[in-house]
């Protein structure tokens, strides 16, 4: 069954992996005098409905994410049925936009490919994309939709997990997917001394960690949480940080660049944040506060 704007008192999740729970309010923007941005006029409802969208298909919102769809963003690999914070949340958008469960159809896309410019096959992509200046240049985004941090994994007992600083990062061994935030933030924030390993996806970098190629792997918080409590048993969170962007680092949906459907799922994100919607689905699917150490 499709989660739609659950109420207060949700099913517990399938997967109940603890982990630091954001607050969903996006990063504050300094207003100058020549900032009008908040001076856009919100689309009216009328706009924001299947009939007046610019949708690939007409009466149909094409989603796309990566395969495999990792948890706890997705549940058993399967974006369509509602489960997994990225899932539902993605219902839950294409429900104030006035899409029906059936009206959403979910295309692969790969992760490296979905921010690259051109024509896109999807009307959005939710994939825990980060937010940033490069890929703006080529791709529009929603506004954040999660607060996302790095963090370390290492296997307990190894150099990895006696870590408890970045700089005590610089001489071990890392790695991380290709085309994501954490592969930079370890080449432009940890700076190692050796050059860290690319992966594919999450799946190799894990593989790789247990067969000790390197000695820690970064992710985002709650992929690394589910990996350290359910996939890799044996292995710990060495820390969180945030990448010293100046800004909190944010997932955004993905749109080809242009796309008119921004403004109206940007409305509908901003409802789910007010009535509390997103709250709750961080609450059910990523699960509640935990204190994890922060490497200075």
């Amino acid at each position: 069954m499709l989660l739609r704007r659950p109420a207060r008192a949700a099913r517990v999740s399938l997967v109940t992996v603890p982990l630091l729970v954001a607050a969903l309010a996006c990063a504050p923007v300094e207003e100058t005098a020549e900032d009008t941005s908040g001076d856009a006029a919100a689309p009216a409802a009328d706009e924001c409905t299947p009939d007046q969208l610019e949708t690939q298909t007409a009466g149909t919102l094409t989603v796309g994410t990566d395969s495999p769809a990792f948890e706890p963003w997705f549940v058993d690999n399967d974006p369509t049925n509602g489960e997994g914070y990225e899932s539902a949340v993605a219902y839950a958008v294409a429900e104030e936009l006035g899409f029906a469960e059936d009206e959403v159809e979910w295309v692969k896309v790969g992760f490296n490919s979905s921010y690259a410019s051109g024509p896109k096959t999807f009307d959005f992509d939710i994939n825990q994309i980060s937010i940033t200046p490069a890929r703006e240049e080529a791709v529009d985004f929603s506004d954040g939709y999660y607060q996302a941090s790095q963090a370390v994994v290492a296997l307990e007992g190894s150099a990895g997990a006696e870590a408890a600083s970045l700089d005590d990062l610089t001489d071990l061994r890392l790695g991380a997917q290709t085309g994501t935030t954490s592969l930079t933030a370890i080449r432009d924030i940890i700076q190692p001394a050796t050059e860290p390993l690319v992966f594919d996806d999450t799946n190799a970098a894990k593989q790789a960690l247990q067969n000790d190629q390197v000695d820690a792997i970064l992710a985002d918080l709650p992929t690394a949480f589910y990996i350290s409590a359910v996939e890799i048993p044996g292995s710990t969170i060495v820390g969180q940080f945030q990448p010293e962007t100046g800004e909190q680092e944010e997932f955004g949906m993905l749109f080809e660049q242009g796309s008119s459907l921004v403004p109206c799922v940007d409305q509908a994100l901003a409802t789910l944040t007010e009535d509390g919607t997103l709250a709750d689905l961080e609450q059910q699917w990523l699960s509640d506060s935990v204190s994890v150490p922060t490497l200075p």
